[in-house]
């Protein structure tokens, strides 16, 4: 049998589990003091850090700004990442706080908490959206509409704009976005389905106007 053959080959990982087992090993290094282990995971990260800063901050200069404080902020206090969470989550979490905090300073927004509460109109837990139109993956990946997306997503309130963007545009789960913005499931399930409704009707309304003009003589 296999599990008695020492020249058995070991278990195959899948990507996944490779990428996570070598962010833990960049993470580890780090922690003993190599600079270029977290180099290496400044260099995986910081394109995606940069857009999720940009989402929610709506200017480049903040963006970039909140790129470097959450790094900064991420390699003093290594020592106290536990290794139980992907570290990504983790270092999100850091940025959105930033940028956030940034966005406060600005006083651009009444209320930009993470913590506020979101109610739906019954008080009751809403469900996933399975299936709704537009798709926003599917619209990101076409040039044309990207920067009309774009726009509409900056028009969300900033607590269900980070939601948005985590979750439908980042790709994170509902469990990994609940972690970064220390929220419950059912809070991002909520403001992740307020979120796509108000896409969805100012893109329909756009799209409407569209094809009506299309349609004109």
């Amino acid at each position: 049998m296999n599990s008695l053959n020492p020249t058995a080959m070991p278990p195959i990982q899948s990507k996944g589990t490779e990428a996570v087992t070598e962010e833990l090993a960049l993470v580890q290094a780090a922690k003993r003091g190599d600079i270029g282990a977290f180099e290496q995971l400044v260099k995986r990260y910081d394109r995606n850090v940069f857009r999720i800063a940009q989402h929610i901050t709506q200017n480049r200069e903040d963006a970039e700004d909140v790129v470097q404080d959450a790094f900064l902020k991420a390699y003093q206090n290594l020592e106290s990442f536990q290794e139980q969470s992907k570290f990504y989550t983790w270092l999100v979490r850091i940025a959105v706080n930033e940028a956030l905090m940034r966005l406060r300073k600005r006083r651009t927004a009444k209320t930009v908490s993470i913590d506020e509460d979101v109610q739906t109109e019954d008080d009751a837990i809403p469900r996933e959206i399975a299936d709704w139109s537009p798709n926003p993956e599917q619209l990101y990946d076409q040039s044309e509409l990207k920067d009309i997306l774009g726009k509409t997503i900056k028009g969300l309130p900033p607590t269900f704009r980070t939601v948005f963007v985590l979750r439908d545009v980042e790709g994170l789960s509902t469990e990994e976005t609940a972690e970064a913005l220390d929220l419950s499931v059912p809070a991002v399930k909520s403001r992740l389905l307020r979120a796509r409704l108000q896409l969805r009707d100012r893109l329909s309304k756009y799209f409407g106007k569209k094809s009506s003009r299309s349609n004109q003589p």
